[in-house]
């Protein structure tokens, strides 16, 4: 999952709207006096980027992301998915966890909680913040909420690796090794005595994991024997200025995503934008007020590495056996707001887009109106995307639940259809 944090905006990426160009400056119709989350709406306002058919199949995608535009034959957009709240962190929330509260398991816990992990050595689930942080709802995005905990989510990323993984310095390998048994023999007596202490048996496997890891994770976050040609593929090579160097700075989190894909990692979220830091919309999507001077940055840190991260996946054989989901919390106004020039929250419709195992190639579902401000045509809630990422995963949504509370809860709460339209 790539989970772009700030809510992108469907009008200046996937989702084209001639009409929009076609009534730019006029106001909206039936928009009179709508108030949406930071105030009052202006008038429709095309998109500054260009925006030209590509592929074979001519879907028509922005400038903004040329790279990504290159690969509409391999994906699957959804244009109509909606969501529950326009608040970025119970959007967050509930993008990953199904849920606009804290404290519910993430999409990733829930996939790892049935399915296992295919490999002793590396966590089930690895979550990769973006360079600059963490979303606003942070570990929400990837925390195990009352299922057990040793199914959370493990983050680090390419340049921060996992913490507290290697002894102290001055502690010897042999010392480290008995002092881990004795702690071990301790901790099985203590879960003699509590059975049913979900978090002591956590943190018994996550001592075993870590032992494995400290060999498992230097290996795989080690891009060093990555040749120059898949640096350049991702733009992890690039270097001359902030923007170049965050870019590759995301790129080797690409990278690193596609190494524990390759490695039998279960579930992996890769995250782009972090929480506010340097003002409105510097670290993330979040374009209320300059969204025409923020976007270019966004794209250009975000487009080239996920589209390298497709095209090595399609060309190492991976993405026939891989689902990748690309995501963010809400939507965004064809209007620009009052007095500012960017959109302000919507999410009453926008756009997610699928690739690889089990989904149609080169097609479209669902769409907006004629200004992209509503879903209108098959629409898509949160609960039937998040139905349809488990039926992908060869869950059954309703089937999969946990009791907690007196209550069987599950991902899709009490509702939630698969979009079978999208299933090869």
């Amino acid at each position: 999952m790539i989970f772009c944090s700030g809510a992108v905006s469907q009008l200046d990426t996937f989702d084209y709207k001639p009409e929009l160009w076609r009534r730019h400056g006029q106001p909206m119709p039936g928009g009179k006096d709508l108030i949406t989350f930071q105030g009052e709406q202006g008038n429709l306002t095309k998109s500054p980027f260009e925006f030209r058919p590509r592929g074979q199949s001519g879907k028509w995608t922005s400038d903004l992301v040329p790279h990504l535009g290159n690969l509409v034959d391999d994906f699957c957009f959804i244009h109509s998915l909606t969501s529950e709240t326009n608040t970025h962190g119970p959007g967050e929330n509930f993008m990953c966890t199904g849920f606009t509260l804290d404290g519910f398991p993430s999409m990733g816990a829930w996939a790892t909680y049935a399915l296992g992990s295919e490999v002793d050595s590396l966590p089930a689930y690895v979550a990769i913040p973006d360079p600059r942080g963490t979303p606003q709802s942070s570990v929400n995005c990837w925390g195990p909420g009352f299922l057990p905990a040793a199914f959370q989510g493990t983050d680090f990323n390419a340049s921060q690796p996992v913490r507290n993984l290697n002894p102290p310095k001055g502690t010897s390998r042999d010392t480290d090794q008995r002092t881990r048994a004795f702690l071990n023999k301790l901790n099985r007596h203590q879960m003699q005595d509590y059975p049913g202490d979900s978090e002591l048996a956590a943190r018994i496997s996550s001592y075993e994991l870590a032992a494995r890891m400290q060999l498992s994770v230097p290996e795989v976050s080690d891009l060093s024997s990555e040749p120059s040609h898949v640096m350049k593929l991702y733009g992890a090579d690039q270097t001359g200025n902030s923007t170049s160097e965050l870019k590759a700075s995301y790129a080797r989190n690409c990278i690193l995503a596609r190494r524990l894909v390759e490695k039998g990692v279960r579930f992996v979220q890769l995250f782009n934008g972090a929480y506010q830091t340097g003002g409105e919309g510097v670290s993330n999507w979040d374009g209320h007020k300059t969204l025409a001077a923020q976007y270019p940055v966004h794209g250009e840190i975000m487009d080239q590495p996920t589209a390298a991260l497709i095209t090595d996946l399609k060309q190492r054989g991976l993405l026939e056996d891989t689902l990748v989901v690309w995501c963010t919390e809400f939507g965004r106004m064809p209007t620009f707001q009052k007095g500012a020039s960017g959109r302000d929250h919507n999410p009453k419709g926008f756009t997610a887009w699928l690739a690889g195992a089990g989904v149609k190639k080169a097609f479209s579902y669902g769409a907006t109106d004629p200004f992209g401000y509503r879903a209108v045509e098959n629409v898509v809630t949160t609960h039937d995307f998040h139905a349809t990422i488990l039926h992908l995963l060869g869950l059954d949504h309703e089937r999969l639940s946990f009791y907690h509370n007196g209550i069987e809860r599950r991902l899709t709460n009490v509702h939630g259809s698969v979009i079978r339209d999208i299933l090869i």
